[in-house]
């Protein structure tokens, strides 16, 4: 049957005999409808489907399937208009429940909210109401999709109607408490609070439970719809307990229940605004002690409601005193200072009001001794000290043996307070052994890829992983490269299932060339393209195929790589490539590149330019005389350029000169994107001369892409405005282009990394351990980069600068005095926070790189306390105070000395003073 034509409908006569109805009426209705889904009416569909019986309907629903079919893929508005009449149409000719769900739960139909339109709710109701209950039903259990679910007014319309019983699934349920009870205000001048609302709505006895067991739920709940009272869920929530719509218990229940369980933050802290809004009593509370002990291990606004409320109860007495003991267990670890503040005063209020209870207050106070935090553990040990006498000597051993983890800095007065040695005696304190981690190896390379088989395996590995390691894909474009010199033929039928499932579309226009571009390369190899024919949308405009609108000069490199190869592949059929390193760095041995050039010139190949340039950048230097000779053998030009290049040393490094970048603001204003940010920031940075590299004897010169890595660098708003439109972040793959030179790196991509601190952006630091395991001098640029790291916004930037921090030590690369002074003036600029930098050197601190640490804040400590200490310089002092005990670090800083010497008693000067004296020590 074509669309949209039925010339005959049979039916079933009265007894039940087959018979024909008149062809003309039922085949005119039965047109008439699909030319009304084919135009869009969708308004009149349900009048002609009144028309059609059921042999009618169905007989459409083939017609409406291969109209849907065609309709995919076309964004006209006349398409989109006509979607909605489908969905109409075939929710009224499908005759089965299953396959009229099926139908208009489909994702082809959530464009426009169709589900919306009252035509299909005027459909669905002319029908039986057992198959309305039926069909919502099984709506009711597809997934939603985020904020507006289209099938909810449908399904609340028909389960209110029909009075059936209300589907309980978590996206109907969460749309319910979206539209806020799916209820709507009365008449004009009239208005009705969502408490009022609910007290009358037949789902909430049903739905406001299952509210407690959702996920991503805290827009709905923190959303006032006005500000009267009840006009929020947590007042609306407390309103049904106050007037006994809803069981108060249960509620309050529900609420722990949910909040113990755990969940985003945010959904907490709008369940907790429905606990508070609850307001449960003392003794309700006093019943679910164990729910608040749990919630103790939560978030910090947790954690804070729970022990207010348990320090309440220990108070009034309303619970037992082991409680105390119990909740210190965890709270005395956690990180938050003001908890652990709240939690060493709960514990003495407890032995002010009952002397009797200073022994287990004692002992539970001590468990803030091994607290990472110097200054937690003096706050405990004072506790400790002031209900000794109390407590009695019964309490000592155990005191005694948690004073072990107190910091060496309180361990003279602890044995003082308990009248034993604490932490062993005189040199044993200092004595630490500096840890760094192993010195990283880079991983070979590995043999060849033996088979064409499994050139096509690691090419599937390579396009499914969306960072694939540089291994991977040098040995993969080798891989192709030699084998298709060996065979091109077997090579093709291997990579033939792979290119099937991937097959090769350009690189994108806002898309970087990037590692799985190498499908294109074995697009060529398959015969599938012709680099050496124009055509294609890039090859029109002048580009090549692997160019995109926004290529990076890395993206640019390895464009010129890949298109070399398939383009010799094509022609010449090179044996391998020279530029393939022999490390995962990147890196090349000079012995490989001039093995492989020798083989080159026996076999009468010619090195590509782009091939021989990445190798030249890679290729190790060295100083073997017996690899020099036989480079000093090689007769081809590439191989005389790789000759000088390692007798001369290879390219040369550059200087790094510091350059402070604050232009202030300009003539015009800044707009709405924020494109002129510059104007914001003080950054310092650096600038390079650039470099073109040794040229060849010929006067040879690497290619303008490779050129172009090692331009020139020095602040400016020109390069500030291009690196803010800079779309890619960097990789491994750009660092192996020059694994010898990670200064010149840093300096190219310091501005990404500032970013992470001065800008507060993620995700710009993790190329930091890259550069540390990386080749060459370590100097400014690189050690300016790990400062900002060192202070970045997120977590996990400084968790990668503190690697990177331990890798240069390890490795013997780290200038501390370099990297402390850098520090000290980006606080001072205030591009580097102190409380984040605190928190990045703690950490390294941990690791036991003590000596390291010491070093950093030394050279940073006079800028810190040169002036007005900025917020979060305590720690830094604190920190530095325990590193240089841990490290033996001896000999004064002024500015140290200074700080101690003023009067007062901050916790600066405090540590100030610890630090003097440590320094003092003979």
């Amino acid at each position: 049957m074509s669309t949209g034509t039925v010339k005959t409908t049979k039916t079933t006569g009265p007894a039940g005999t087959a018979g024909t109805r008149g062809t003309a009426e039922p085949a005119e209705a039965v047109e008439a409808l699909l030319a009304a889904v084919r135009e869009g009416r969708t308004g009149e569909v349900p009048g002609l489907l009144a028309a059609l019986g059921p042999a009618e309907r169905r007989s459409c629903v083939p017609a409406l399937k291969e109209l849907r079919r065609t309709n995919r893929g076309d964004w006209s508005g006349e398409a989109k208009q006509r979607m909605g009449a489908l969905l109409v149409a075939g929710a009224g000719c499908h005759p089965g429940a299953a396959g009229a769900a099926t139908w208009i739960g489909a994702r082809d139909f959530s464009g426009r909210s169709w589900a919306r339109h009252p035509a299909l709710a005027d459909v669905v109701e002319a029908q039986p109401v057992e198959w309305q209950i039926e069909v919502v039903g099984r709506l009711a259990a597809k997934r939603g999709s985020g904020w507006s679910w289209d099938l909810y007014p449908l399904i609340e319309r028909v389960v209110r109607r029909t009075g059936c019983a209300v589907p309980a699934s978590d996206d109907f349920t969460a749309e319910w408490l979206r539209s806020a009870a799916g209820a709507e205000n009365g008449p004009r001048g009239t208005f009705t609070t969502l408490l009022e609302r609910l007290r009358t709505d037949t789902f909430t006895r049903a739905l406001l439970p299952r509210v407690f067991e959702l996920d991503d739920v805290a827009w709905p709940l923190d959303r006032a719809y006005t500000t009267r009272s009840g006009d929020n869920w947590p007042d609306a929530i407390a309103g049904l307990a106050e007037s006994g719509h809803f069981g108060r218990e249960e509620l309050i229940d529900l609420c722990l229940g949910r909040l113990v369980r755990g969940g985003k933050i945010a959904d907490q802290r709008a369940f907790l605004a429905v606990l508070t809004a609850l307001a449960p009593t003392p003794q309700e509370y006093a019943a679910r002690v164990r729910d608040l002990l749990a919630l103790l291990d939560g978030p910090s606004v947790l954690a804070g409601h729970a022990q207010q409320v348990l320090a309440g109860l220990d108070e009034a007495g309303l619970i037992e005193p082991e409680v105390a003991g119990e909740a210190s267990a965890v709270v005395l670890f956690r990180t938050e200072k003001k908890l652990v503040r709240a939690q060493l005063a709960w514990l003495e209020q407890a032995a002010k009001r009952s002397p009797e209870r200073s022994g287990p207050v004692v002992l539970a106070a001590a468990e803030a001794f091994g607290h990472p935090d110097s200054a937690v553990q003096e706050r405990a040990l004072n506790v400790v000290a002031r209900r000794l006498k109390a407590a009695g000597g019964a309490v000592l051993p155990e005191l005694l043996l948690a004073a072990e983890a107190l910091n060496p800095a309180h361990h003279a007065r602890a044995s003082e307070l308990f009248g034993a040695p604490v932490g062993g005696s005189g040199d044993d304190d200092t004595a630490w052994d500096e840890l760094l981690p192993p010195v990283p190896v880079p991983a070979p390379l590995g043999a060849p890829l033996a088979t064409p088989v499994e050139v096509a395996e690691e090419l599937a590995v390579l396009l499914a992983a969306e960072q694939p390691d540089v291994a991977v894909f040098e040995r993969v474009l080798d891989g192709l490269v030699r084998h298709a010199h060996r065979d091109r033929a077997a090579l093709a039928v291997a990579l033939e299932p792979v290119l099937r499932v991937n097959p090769w579309q350009d690189v994108g226009r806002w898309r970087d060339c990037r590692p799985g571009d190498a499908l294109y390369l074995a697009t060529v190899i398959a015969g599938r393209a012709d680099p050496h024919r124009g055509g294609g949308l890039f090859r029109r405009k002048g580009r090549n195929p692997l160019h995109g609108t926004h290529n990076t000069e890395y993206g640019k490199v390895l464009a010129a790589r890949i298109l070399e190869a398939a383009e010799r592949v094509a022609a010449d059929r090179p044996p391998y490539l020279l530029a393939t390193p022999t490390d995962a760095t990147g890196a090349i041995t000079a012995t490989a590149l001039v093995e492989r050039l020798a083989g080159y010139e026996a076999a009468g190949v010619t090195a590509g330019p782009a091939d021989l340039g990445a190798a030249l950048l890679r290729v190790a230097p060295t100083a073997d005389p017996a690899v020099r000779a036989a480079a000093g053998r090689l007769t081809s030009a590439a191989g005389r350029w790789a000759a000088a290049w390692l007798r001369d040393g290879g390219l040369p490094d550059q200087p790094s000169e510091r350059v402070l970048f604050a232009p202030g603001a300009g003539s015009s204003h800044a707009d709405r994107y924020a494109e002129r940010w510059w104007e914001e920031v003080k950054r310092v940075a650096v600038a390079q001369p650039g470099s073109a590299g040794p040229a060849g004897p010929a006067r040879e010169r690497l290619p303008a892409e490779f050129r172009a890595l090692l331009e020139g660098t020095e602040p400016s708003v020109a390069r500030a405005r291009r690196v803010n439109e800079w779309l890619w972040e960097p990789t491994a793959h750009w660092a192996a282009m020059l694994p010898h030179h990670r200064e010149e790196l840093a300096a190219r991509w310091l501005d990404r990394i500032a970013d992470c601190a001065d800008r507060e952006r993620r995700g710009g630091a993790p190329m930091l351990v890259v550069l540390a395991e990386a080749g060459g001098p370590a100097g400014l640029a690189l050690h300016l980069a790990l400062g900002y790291g060192l202070g970045a916004r997120y977590p996990e930037d400084r968790a990668a600068a503190v690697d990177a921090l331990l890798v240069l030590a390890a490795r013997g690369d780290l200038d501390g005095a370099m990297l402390g002074r850098e520090l000290g003036e980006l606080v001072a600029l205030g591009a580097v926070k102190p409380t984040r930098l605190a928190q990045a050197l703690t950490a390294a601190a941990d690791t036991g790189a003590h000596t390291t640490v010491w070093s950093v804040l030394a050279a940073a400590l006079p800028s810190l306390l040169g002036g007005e200490a900025p917020r979060g310089t305590t720690d830094l002092v604190a920190l530095a105070a325990d590193a240089a005990r841990r490290s033996a670090a001896r000999g004064p800083i002024p500015e140290v000395t200074d700080t101690a010497a003023r009067p007062g008693t901050s916790r600066l000067l405090k540590e100030a003073r610890t630090l003097r004296d440590l320094l003092a020590t003979p």
